[in-house]
């Protein structure tokens, strides 16, 4: 198994576990906000925007947060692995180089 299918594996047991908590959390403070959307009577007008603006806000800070977290986990893991690979090759080089004497 290479490096960056232990990665995936990893990535995606990850989303497996957290997608039930996340989403379970996200929804009910959302449902939350629907009295706010669907607002009647005094004021209405700022309640009404504001649960449009925390509603709209939260369905896509959720759905960026399923989808992105797990592409920028594996992007920014493969450059760290990609970084760590070339500093043991130039080290492994530098390993190799014959010593001068003095």
């Amino acid at each position: 198994m290479s490096p960056l299918d232990a990665v995936l594996d990893a990535v995606l047991e990850a989303c497996r576990l957290r997608l039930r908590p996340i989403l379970m959390t996200s929804f009910a403070f959302i449902m939350g906000v629907v009295p706010l959307v669907l607002s009647s009577g005094a004021g209405a007008e700022m309640r009404h925007a504001m649960g449009v603006a925390v509603f709209s806000g939260m369905l896509g800070v959720t759905f960026f947060g399923l989808l992105l977290t797990p592409v920028f986990y594996v992007l920014i893991r493969n450059y760290v692995g990609r970084q760590e690979a070339r500093k043991a090759a130039k080290a492994q080089k530098l390993q190799n180089l014959p010593a001068e004497m003095h």
